[in-house]
């Protein structure tokens, strides 16, 4: 998730575990523990831009990190500060806080190699978006309250909202399944495999993408009170042979497709209007359409060179206003 709320999450999980005369250092020191693991992301590589796609969420993120990276956190806190804490104690603050990035990343729908090094497949539950102020928002108020108070209390309270959100999330995720599959039916398909996603921010409208017969398929369902679709698009999955038949299977093009392929759980899609294109189909701003929130183009006359990583994460007024619409209920202008 966004930084913040891996802050404050390593926050509540290292205080409500701490006295009430730990309370502060718990919450700082679980805070910066939370967010550490996020350092790979200053893994990168100008001369080949899908390296960071597979370093982030890898080893840092894994279980198998977790007391490495809390005994790296434990030194610099106590290197640059004097914590009136044991450092077995400050150790535990660390590891917990460590602890529930990777777990809370894995919730989302981006995907976490939490078994690294022994499995490299990507953990996503998506059961929460990877930003969600409905989620962070309250967590982050009780933390201020507990941490000018003094009072582990009020992050007891944030730990059942953080089990009340998440079940709820799993309840959504069930909903949008079953929503997805009976869309599926109705059209007479059935599809190879099916995946739903929580929309930007909120767990009321998913993106459903299921593949069948060559394609994949993308739609919008309301799981409210009340159920709702809103019919979305479908584009070709990628077949580099037929897609791109003059790459061969040595070139470094290729390559990095099936790099990206991997990355992307093989959700890739080719669209005749951008034909030097590959996208993730997975993600984009409205669940209902198919506009990716990255992609890589290929060059065909440069097949030795890497391909170029794209994108596309800005989102306007009248696409907020239209996602808007979708989480209200209401019907979407184009």
């Amino acid at each position: 998730m966004d930084p913040i709320s891996q802050g404050v999450v390593g926050a509540v999980i290292s205080g409500a575990s701490q006295p009430q005369k730990h309370t502060k250092i718990a919450l700082l020191s679980g805070a910066f523990a939370g967010m550490s693991a996020d350092i790979d992301v200053l893994i990168s590589s100008s001369a080949d831009p899908l390296l960071f796609l597979e370093y982030h969420r890898q080893f840092t993120h894994s279980l198998a990190f977790i007391p490495f990276g809390a005994a790296i956190c434990t030194v610099l806190i106590a290197m640059f500060t004097s914590p009136r804490i044991s450092r077995t104690r400050l150790y535990l603050c660390c590891l917990l806080g460590f602890a529930s990035h990777g777990l809370l990343d894995a919730c989302t729908t981006y995907g976490t190699q939490l078994f690294w090094p022994f499995s490299s497949e990507r953990v996503a539950w998506n059961i929460i978006s990877i930003v969600d102020p409905l989620f962070t928002l309250p967590l982050c108020a009780l933390t201020w309250i507990a941490y000018r108070q003094k009072n582990p209390r009020w992050l007891h309270a944030a730990l059942i909202w953080i089990a009340i959100y998440l079940s709820f999330g799993i309840m959504q995720h069930h909903r949008a399944n079953n929503i997805g599959e009976q869309l599926a039916f109705d059209r007479q398909h059935h599809p190879v495999r099916l995946e739903s996603k929580p929309g930007f921010a909120n767990l009321l409208v998913w993106k459903t993408v299921y593949e069948w017969q060559g394609y994949f398929y993308v739609d919008a369902v309301r799981a409210g009170l009340s159920e709702k679709v809103y019919p979305g698009s479908k584009a070709a999955k990628v077949n580099v042979q037929r897609h791109f038949p003059s790459l061969r299977s040595n070139q470094q093009q290729t390559i990095d497709i099936e790099r990206f392929r991997r990355f992307s759980n093989d959700y890739l899609a080719w669209q005749p209007a951008h034909a030097d294109r590959i996208i993730d189909v997975r993600y984009s701003m409205l669940p209902n359409e198919i506009n990716p929130l990255w992609h890589i183009r290929v060059d065909r006359e440069n097949p030795d060179q890497h391909v170029e990583f794209i994108t596309n994460r800005q989102g306007n007024t009248k696409t907020l206003q239209r996602l808007w619409s979708l989480i209200t209920g209401k019907a979407v202008a184009n």
